[in-house]
C-alpha cells in the first residue's frame, strides 16, 4: 500500500507538471495569436490573456492524451535512473503488478477529466466564441436549438427577424412549420409571418402558405393576409448556418445526450455529436493506454543504453495513436466506419499493442 501510494503521488505530480508546462506555452502562443487577430478591433494585453484563458482550454483538453504519455514517460526514466525500478523487482513485484498503480491514476484522471474538466472547457468555448463573435462580426451565433424547436436569427437594415420552426432539413435551408417574427430598429416587433415551409434560395427565405399579421395595427388578425408565396430577404447562408453549430466540444458532457435529442428532433444530423459522446466514454481508456505505451518503451534500467532511442519510439507511438484516433474521427465523421468503431478502436488497440510489447519484454 505504501508502495502504491508513492508511485501514485509521483505520477500525478509529475503529470501535472507537464500540465502546466503545456497550459504556460499555449497561453503565451495564444495570447500572441489573440493580440495580432484583433488588432484592429484595438484589444490590449488584458483582454488577449481573457481571450486565450477562454480558448486554450479546448486545446489542452484535446491534447491530454500526448500530456499523460509525455509524463508517464518521464516518471518511468526518472524510476529507472534513481534505480528505484530495480529495487520494486527486488522486492518480488512484477512489472506488470507495479504498473497497475499508474493504471488506476490514469482511468481515475481519465473519469475527472471527462465529468468535470469537459464541462470546463465547453463553458469556456462557447463563453471564446461569443466573444470573438463579438469582436470580429459585432453579433454572436444565429442558431439554437432548444425543445421548442430550431431557433434562427437575422440582421436587416431595418431590424432585427427572429425565426422558429419545428424542423427542418439536414443543411437547415428549409424549414417546415415556421414562424418570422421582425422586429423594428427600435426593438419592438412590427410583423409576424407564419408559413407550412420556409426555404433558403439565393439569398432570400421563399415561403408557401404563409399568413402575415401587421403588429403596428390596433387589431391584427383584421388585417392579417394570407398569400401562396412571400419572398423575404435573408444575410444567412448555408454555410453561416452549419458554422453556429460550433463544434461538439463546445458541449458539455452531461448536455450532449439532450442536445443530441434536440438536434434530431429538429431534423439535423447528429452524428458528430453521437461520435464525440463515445469518445468522451472512451476517454479513460486512452490515458490508460498511453501509460501502457509509455511503460513499453521506458521502464527499463538505464544500464542497458538506447535510452534516448527507446524514448523517441514512445513519443512517436504516442503521437501515431493521437493520430490514428483524429484519423478515426474524421472517418466517422463521415459516415465512412461505424461511430463505435470509430470512438474505441484507436484505445483499444493500443492498450492491446502496448500489453503485447510489456508481456513480450516482463515474460519473453
Amino acid at each position: 500500500m505504501t508502495l502504491g501510494i508513492y508511485i501514485a503521488r509521483r505520477f500525478f505530480w509529475t503529470v501535472a507538471r507537464v500540465f502546466l508546462i503545456f497550459f504556460g506555452i499555449l497561453m503565451l502562443i495564444d495570447m500572441i495569436e489573440q493580440l495580432r487577430r484583433f488588432s484592429g478591433a484595438g484589444i490590449g494585453l488584458s483582454q488577449a490573456m481573457g481571450l486565450s484563458l477562454m480558448n486554450v482550454p479546448e486545446t489542452l483538453y484535446r491534447v491530454l492524451p500526448l500530456i499523460v504519455i509525455i509524463g508517464s514517460i518521464a516518471m518511468f526514466l526518472g524510476l529507472a535512473r534513481s534505480s528505484e525500478l530495480v529495487v520494486v523487482r527486488a522486492a518480488g513485484q512484477s512489472g506488470l503488478r507495479f504498473l497497475l498503480t499508474p493504471l488506476v491514476v490514469a482511468v481515475a484522471l481519465g473519469l475527472v477529466t471527462v465529468a468535470v474538466f469537459n464541462p470546463i472547457v465547453a463553458a469556456t468555448s462557447k463563453q471564446y466564441d461569443v466573444a470573438r463573435a463579438r469582436l470580429s462580426q459585432g453579433g454572436g451565433s444565429v442558431l439554437s436549438v432548444s425543445d421548442t424547436g430550431l431557433w434562427l436569427r437575422q440582421g436587416g437594415g431595418d431590424g432585427q427577424i427572429v425565426i422558429r420552426a419545428a424542423r427542418s432539413n439536414p443543411d437547415g435551408t428549409e424549414l417546415f412549420g415556421v414562424t418570422f417574427l421582425r422586429f423594428d430598429a427600435t426593438g419592438l416587433p412590427s410583423a409576424r409571418i407564419e408559413a407550412k415551409t420556409a426555404t433558403l434560395k439565393a439569398g432570400a427565405w421563399v415561403l408557401d402558405g404563409a399568413k402575415q399579421w401587421d403588429l403596428t395595427t390596433t387589431n391584427p388578425e383584421q388585417t392579417a393576409s394570407r398569400t401562396t408565396e412571400i419572398s423575404l430577404p435573408s444575410d444567412l447562408t448555408a454555410e453561416s448556418i452549419r458554422d453556429s453549430f460550433g463544434t461538439p466540444s463546445a458541449i458539455a458532457f452531461w448536455d450532449l445526450p439532450a442536445y443530441i435529442a434536440g438536434l434530431e428532433r429538429a431534423g439535423f444530423s447528429a452524428r458528430a455529436y453521437r461520435l464525440w459522446f463515445q469518445m468522451e466514454l472512451a476517454q479513460p481508456l486512452l490515458m490508460a493506454a498511453m501509460v501502457l505505451v509509455a511503460a513499453g518503451f521506458t521502464m527499463r534500467h538505464t544500464r542497458f543504453g538506447g535510452t534516448g532511442q527507446m524514448v523517441l519510439y514512445a513519443m512517436l507511438t504516442g503521437f501515431a495513436i493521437f493520430f490514428l484516433r483524429n484519423f478515426a474521427q474524421a472517418l466517422g465523421d463521415t459516415g465512412q466506419i461505424p461511430i463505435s468503431i470509430a470512438a474505441w478502436s484507436p484505445p483499444v488497440a493500443a492498450v492491446l499493442m502496448a500489453l503485447g510489447l510489456l508481456l513480450h519484454l516482463e515474460d519473453g
